[in-house]
Formats: C-alpha cells, structure tokens, sequence
C-alpha cells in the first residue's frame, strides 16, 4: 500500500533531512522521533528540526528508520540512514485514553457511558484536569525560556486551559450527569444474554433475541413477448 511507504532523504538543494509519505500513523511516529511536521496546500512533509548538526540530524533520521520499519513500514532512505535495528514499542499514552472510546462504542446502558465519561471529568484526577495541569506546565516554562514570543505563548497556553478546556469540562460533566440520571438500557443495543425464556416453546432456540429481518425477494422482470 502506497500509504505504507514513506522515504527519508537529505534534499540536495536544501541540505534538509525530509521525510514524505506515509499516513497518520507513521507521522505520530516521525514526530516522536523528533521530526517536525510541514503542512503545505497538497502534501504534508516532515523534516528535522532546526539547528541541528549533521551528525546529529543523521543519528535522528536513523532512529526514525529503525521505528518506522520495527512496526511494518516500507522506508527508502539514504545510505547513512540505513539501520537494522527494531527497537521495542510501546503502547502511546493516547492509545490507552482512546481504550475509552472502544467502551463507550460497546456500551449498552447510559450508567456505562457515565462512568466511562467520569474518567475525563473526574476533578483532581481526571483526564481533563490532567490535560489542564500539561498546559499550565508548559505556559510555566515559558515564563523563563527568554525568548521574545515566550511570554504571548505563555498567555495562550493559560487560555487554553482556563478557558477553552474548562468549556469541554463543562459541558461534558453535564452530559456524564445526565447519563447517571437515566438509568436507562440503549434502545439499540440491547445486551444478548444467550438465555432462552421460559415461555419459549421451541427450546432449540439459542436465544431470546428476534429474528432479522428478511428481505423481501425481489420478482424477475417479466420477459417481453414476441411482437405480432
């Protein structure tokens, strides 16, 4: 599959380490082996970043390489990016968060989907709060990082977390409290016990489940007749 392949090269007008191709999956990968996503009218790039020096650029394109094809990817790179090193992967953080999102896909009850919600809300050690505390972190270290847009950036961090994340907060605890207010089964998914009722005559059934639907057969066209 083209989106399973990518290549990482020096570029040689511009002495750049870039990497193209790929899907989704393999940018994550990029990024956290240090490379800096590029998005452009019709393609999304990335190269490495800033300031750094060759041999430091090639030990980060390597590593890249090595990730890439430890978990299926087709890369074709340079020589001296070349690697046959897999290094061990491990499951992202966000991986686990969006376990929550599998629950709630098979969840039959509205106090299921509260109480998988309350894990985002939940105050003090919820994953939202949590989400709050990174930004404000990082708005901290922008106070003493010295550079002349540290303090703007500072300020928009600080307003993502008091501001535009408490809003999500907001409006999710609303909806988790309304979900634990129902008490109430999903209309359309229904649980399979695989029991049979007791009233059930035909005991060869396997569960109390109704039938699907049938389709309703569709008659063949009449054939035309012999034109008199």
């Amino acid at each position: 599959m083209a989106d399973r392949a990518l290549t990482i090269r020096r570029d040689p007008h511009s002495e750049e380490v870039l990497a193209r191709g790929g899907d989704p999956g393999s940018h994550s990968v990029l990024q956290r082996a240090g490379f800096v996503p590029v998005h452009r009218l019709h393609e999304t790039y990335h190269r490495a970043p800033a300031g750094l020096a060759q041999e430091e650029e090639n030990r980060l394109a390597t590593e890249a390489v090595a990730r890439l094809r430890a978990v299926g990817y087709h890369v074709d790179c340079d020589p001296v990016f070349d690697t046959d090193r897999r290094p061990a992967q491990y499951e992202p953080l966000g991986a686990s968060v969006a376990q929550l999102a599998d629950r709630i896909r098979q969840a039959t009850t509205t106090e299921e989907v509260a109480e998988i919600l309350t894990e985002l809300t939940a105050p003090c050690d919820g994953i939202l709060d949590a989400v709050g505390q990174v930004l404000t972190a990082a708005a901290e270290f922008h106070d003493g990082l010295g550079a002349s847009t540290a303090p703007y950036t500072a300020r928009r961090l600080r307003y993502l977390a008091e501001e535009r994340l408490a809003v999500v907060c907001t409006d999710l605890v609303h909806t988790r409290n309304d979900l634990a207010d129902r008490h109430a089964p999903h209309p359309s998914r229904v649980a399979c016990t695989q029991e049979v009722p007791t009233d059930e005559r035909e005991r060869s059934a396997v569960c109390a489940c109704p039938p699907p639907p049938r389709a309703i057969p569709v008659p063949p066209p009449v054939a035309a007749g012999p034109r008199r």
